[in-house]
């Protein structure tokens, strides 16, 4: 009787065993912290915001935004030129476009992950030029032209908010009789490339 009765309670203290012991939760991986000795990176050292700001102390300012906007007739939501930095009287420059989330094209393109269109680089790179043709001689700022053609576009990285893109242009051509004008252009965010046109064209109205 006694054996029959030990028999009987055995599977119950198991299952008790059990039940004190249950397996290890696993957590999350976002919520284990990194470190270098087990594969992961150090978080980078903290910079306050003075000093970050004086790294671009030396940047210079050519044409302010209210000086491009003297120069170019665009406006918003297709003001797309912040400011230019670098500046050689009738052949190059290289102006900045501060991309921000309240850009009207980022509520399409794309809700869940903005991207600043191709087209709107290019554009960008276009309104750069306009402002070293507008200061041309055979040409007025102010003045409207027209994109004629553009060839040898590469986009090699999307721009999204809170990008800060680089763009210079360089004019290739320009035949101040007719209005016409060629350049080429690139454009980098943090030292890398993002779009590359071979050659634009434009064409002064008229």
């Amino acid at each position: 009787l006694l054996l029959l009765l030990l028999l009987l309670l055995l599977p119950l203290s198991n299952s008790f065993t059990l039940n004190l012991h249950p397996p290890a939760l696993k957590l999350p991986s976002t919520l284990l912290k990194s470190s270098p000795e087990d594969g992961g990176s150090a978080p980078p050292p903290y910079v306050d915001a003075r000093t970050l700001s004086s790294s671009t102390s030396s940047e210079a300012c050519v044409f302010p935004i209210s000086e491009i906007a003297a120069t170019l007739p665009h406006r918003y939501p297709f003001a797309l030129l912040d400011r230019v930095v670098s500046y050689e009287a009738g052949t190059r420059a290289v102006g900045v476009k501060c991309v921000t989330q309240n850009e009207p094209h980022f509520t399409g393109h794309f809700p869940d992950r903005p991207i600043m269109p191709g087209v709107l680089q290019v554009e960008a790179l276009a309104q750069l030029a306009g402002v070293v043709c507008l200061n041309m001689e055979g040409a007025e700022p102010g003045s409207v032209f027209f994109f004629a053609a553009v060839d040898g576009v590469k986009w090699k990285k999307p721009v999204t908010p809170g990008d800060k893109v680089y763009m210079e242009v360089e004019i290739t051509n320009w035949k101040a009789r007719f209005g016409i004008a060629k350049a080429k252009g690139r454009a980098y965010v943090d030292g890398e490339e993002v779009v590359s046109v071979e050659s634009m064209t434009f064409a002064l109205a008229k």
